[in-house]
This record gives C-alpha cells, sequence and structure tokens, in this order.
C-alpha cells in the first residue's frame, strides 16, 4: 500500500488523541513528526519522528499530507501555507472563522490539485451511524422533527487560554456547533432558513457556550443544542417520525479509551456498552414494536480510510471542503440570526 508521508502542525490533545494513534497504525500512512512550539512531546511516544521548530522547516520536508489541528483562528492562515505549499490538508473543525475564509481555501486546493478534507470525526462516532441507518431505513415514516444535543457539565472555564479569550475560534457555536451541524447536513441536507439562540451561562465567561439553532427545512425542524449546564444528559439524538420515535444517548467509547492511551484496531474497537442502546417505538407491517437497538461499531480509522484513498486513487475527501463551507454558512446565519432576533434564510 502507498505510503502517505504525513505531518501535524501541534501535538496537544488532538495529535495525541485523535491523529498520530490512526496514522500509527494505518498501513498507508507515514507519521513524519510534528512542528511543536515550546513542549517537545510527540518523540516520548514516537521515538522515530521528527520535532519541527517551525511550520517553515515542517513544509520544507519531504511531507505529503499536513494535519492542521491549532486553535480555529488559525486554521485559515495555516491551512493556506499548506496548500500553497503544494501540500494535501486536513483541517479540523471548525473548518475556518467564516465563510469567506473557508470558500477561499477550497478554491485553492481545487486550483492546485490537492485534496483538502475536514477532520468531522463525529460522523463515525457509534450512535450517529446508528441513528444513521434508522433514517436510511425509513423506519419512523415520514420525519417531522429531530433534536441533537451535546451535552456536558462543567460550570469552570477552560484553562486552555484560546479556548475563553473572546476571539473570531472561541465559543460553543464553533467548538461543539460544527459537530451537530455537520452531523445535520450530512443526514438532511442545507437547510432553508436558520434561528439561533447563543447565550453567555458561565460566571465570567467571555464565549459562548450556550447554543440553540434550529434548522429549518420545508416540511421538517431539527434543533441543535449544546451546554454546559447539564447535569442529567437528555438524549443525543432524538427523531420523531410520522410513524415512530427513536431515542440514543451519547455512547460512543472511541475518545475515552483514546485518552487512557489504548490503541485503535479493528475488531471491537468503536464497541458501545448495551446499556446505552437507542430506544425505537414504531410501527412497522402494521405491528407496533417498542425495542432496544443494536449500536453500530464505530471507528475514525474510516476517515483515515477515505483521505487515504482520496489521495492515492483521486477518489473525493471523506468531508470535503464544500461540506466545511456548509456548516460554515450555517455557523455565520446562527450568528446573525442571534444578534438580529430573526429567522434569517440561506
Amino acid at each position: 500500500m502507498q505510503k502517505i508521508k504525513t505531518a501535524l502542525l501541534s501535538y496537544g490533545m488532538s495529535g495525541k488523541v485523535f491523529h498520530a494513534p490512526f496514522l500509527d497504525i494505518h498501513s498507508g500512512f507515514e507519521l513524519l513528526g510534528s512542528w511543536e512550539r515550546s513542549k517537545k512531546l510527540i518523540q516520548v511516544d514516537y521515538p522515530n519522528v521528527k520535532s519541527y521548530a517551525t511550520i517553515e522547516e515542517l513544509l520544507q520536508d519531504d511531507v505529503d499530507l499536513v494535519i492542521v489541528n491549532t486553535p480555529v483562528g488559525t486554521h485559515y492562515e495555516y491551512a493556506k501555507k499548506v496548500l500553497l505549499a503544494g501540500k494535501h490538508a486536513v483541517v479540523e473543525k471548525a473548518f475556518t472563522t467564516t465563510v469567506a475564509e473557508a470558500e477561499e481555501l477550497a478554491a485553492i486546493a481545487k486550483e492546485k490539485g490537492l485534496k483538502l478534507a475536514v477532520f468531522q470525526n463525529r460522523r463515525w462516532d457509534s450512535d450517529f451511524k446508528t441513528v444513521q441507518k434508522i433514517i436510511k431505513d425509513r423506519v419512523l415514516g415520514d420525519l417531522v422533527e429531530a433534536e441533537f444535543h451535546y451535552d456536558r457539565y462543567n460550570p469552570l472555564l477552560s484553562v486552555k487560554a484560546h479556548k475563553e479569550t473572546a476571539n473570531d475560534g472561541a465559543g460553543i457555536v464553533k467548538d461543539l456547533g460544527p459537530h451537530l451541524i455537520d452531523q445535520a447536513v450530512h443526514l438532511f441536507g442545507s437547510p432553508k432558513s436558520i434561528f439561533g439562540d447563543i447565550r453567555y451561562t458561565r460566571e465570567n465567561s467571555l464565549v459562548d457556550d450556550w447554543m440553540d439553532i434550529l434548522l429549518i427545512y420545508e416540511d421538517f425542524r431539527v434543533r441543535l443544542k449544546a451546554g454546559f449546564f447539564v447535569r442529567e444528559a437528555n438524549p443525543a439524538y432524538t427523531i420523531h417520525g410520522k410513524k415512530g420515535s427513536f431515542l440514543k444517548p451519547r455512547g460512543d467509547v472511541q475518545e475515552d479509551e483514546l485518552k487512557l492511551g489504548n490503541k485503535p484496531n479493528l475488531e471491537d474497537w468503536g464497541t458501545e456498552l448495551e446499556t446505552l442502546q437507542g430506544l425505537l417505538h414504531t410501527e412497522i407491517d402494521g405491528k407496533q414494536i417498542r425495542e432496544k437497538v443494536p449500536t453500530l461499531q464505530g471507528n475514525y480509522f474510516s476517515f483515515f480510510d477515505g483521505v487515504h484513498d482520496s489521495i492515492v486513487n483521486n477518489k473525493t475527501e471523506p468531508v470535503t471542503a464544500q461540506d466545511g463551507v456548509k456548516v460554515m454558512q450555517i455557523i455565520e446565519a446562527a450568528i446573525a440570526s442571534n444578534a438580529q432576533r430573526t429567522v434569517i434564510n440561506l
């Protein structure tokens, strides 16, 4: 299998947890190293890789693909440098801070014939994959409404300054929002209009930390909610159709396993506890059923499979730059809606 020489722009939590383990075990990638500004940590975990002192040093190396996993406010600047250097790129969410930035990056990649993917790994969460199958199988009939939650209980401010300092890349709408928005658009397409309600709820918070975004479709509504004062979590996914309902708690185990240092595998990786199975209550062939639904296996490995296939075989990226543009359009519309207290048409 052709190996793609890959480097990271950061080896903090995202590099250590979400990227390096998969690049290390995937036979189609060679992890070259990471740009590390102060702490030199990647060689502790991977002794044979490099620690680059500057992004220029990294881009001058024999690198095929660069993972842009720095703070959101830097994504546009660094991704543009990567693309102009002739390297393929994977950019974490939020893709950029504005629609204009996202569209420019997409245009540069297209002009140069490079692959540009957005790291929306939550498409491969076990809970979301199960929801996706329920909707694809149409066991709920015509859909009426859906509600997606990313609930947490954490009233304390983050110790990471870039997350709590007022800047274009900070806040829950650009942190947890892209996960929920991308999942909704992946399932249902782009909405016709948006209503956004965005708040500051934690003491001394300088960034938005509560969101309620309503996606308005022709005959269907999707509500996306996230906040830090939910001690008793709601279902992560609630879908109601004209024949029935499906309720699924958040249950994907991959992030927790990766944080513990466990290495991904292709056998039982991403297998949820049975106690977190979703509840299906519907009518099929005239018979009413109410039962738990086995959860599909989650696997972020599939994203890296898709990136490899896109570069080596010139296939479409697993999450495209245009997918990233669509998410940014909804984020901008939600922010404008909140400011104007009105519905914004896309």
